[in-house]
């Protein structure tokens, strides 16, 4: 029970970004994925339900791995609630599992760490399928290269190269568990996990590592660009478009359940797995 008469909620939710204007709530009128699933979980408890979650994402980006939370009075079975939203929700947000959890657990401040992936498709011509999934860039890349460059933002460092104008985080000192870029056919997968983030942070790290891997610039170029701590340094933002929040991870005495890393698109290939 989160306070007398009312349970908390836990929810994990999938949704594409394309059409939103990110996660977080905005004036009336702009789409946005709280304010959507928020609008289908309020019809499935009959009051409203005001959510919170353990990332927010931008305009664009996609999550499959994305938890949040809501305090309710409404008693509903897990099935419910999974149910329930999804009817009510469009086809491009989905509720994947629901669980009652103890009143000290939070889907942002408990949360002990994050995982992003960023997919890139890899040829001339442009894709006509997943076009709003993927980023498309028509340069050669070498994933190699970008693979050895990736390992220079590995562990505690300040990411204020990294991190766009308008983040709000107290500090830019992060760290990162683990950056891995690896090739699949046509596609290039970034897998990147740590604490939390900046503002920006991948996508921007997506930038740097695409420049490294056109040959443009060279390996050492991502140290450079961390170590100089300006942002106009870095480049370009990469696109929003191939950005997934594929996982949030708690404590064990949480027993969230675990789903696949995704993006759906991407389960096949087993060396992404770890």
């Amino acid at each position: 029970m989160a306070a007398a008469g009312f349970f908390r909620i836990a929810l994990g939710v999938e949704y594409k970004g394309s059409r939103y204007r990110g996660w977080q709530r905005q004036a009336s009128g702009v789409p946005t994925v709280q304010e959507t699933l928020e609008k289908a979980l309020s019809k499935v408890a009959d009051s409203p339900v005001s959510l919170m979650c353990a990332g927010r994402t931008d305009a664009g980006v996609h999550a499959c791995g994305q938890v949040v939370h809501f305090d309710t009075q409404a008693e509903r079975s897990m099935k419910a609630w999974v149910m329930g939203a999804n009817i009510n929700l469009p086809h491009d947000v989905s509720v994947s599992w629901a669980k009652v959890m103890p009143a000290h657990f939070h889907a942002r401040f408990k949360a002990i760490a994050r995982r992003y992936r960023y997919v890139i498709y890899n040829d001339q011509i442009r894709p006509a399928h997943l076009n709003e999934e993927i980023t498309w860039n028509h340069r050669p890349l070498d994933a190699e290269r970008m693979a050895e460059a990736a390992q220079h933002l590995v562990g505690i460092h300040d990411f204020s190269a990294f991190r766009a104008g308008q983040c709000q985080a107290k500090s830019p000192i992060k760290e990162v568990h683990h950056l891995r870029v690896t090739r699949h056919g046509k596609m290039i997968v970034l897998d990147i996990r740590a604490g939390a983030f900046l503002h920006h942070m991948v996508r921007n790290i997506a930038g740097v590592l695409m420049t490294i891997g056109t040959g443009e610039r060279p390996v050492e170029w991502a140290k450079e660009v961390l170590e100089s701590r300006v942002r106009r340094t870095g480049g370009v933002t990469a696109h929003p478009f191939g950005l997934y929040l594929v996982d949030v991870e708690y404590r064990d005495e949480f027993e969230l359940p675990q789903r696949f890393i995704g993006p759906h698109f991407l389960t096949g290939f087993a060396e992404l797995d770890g």
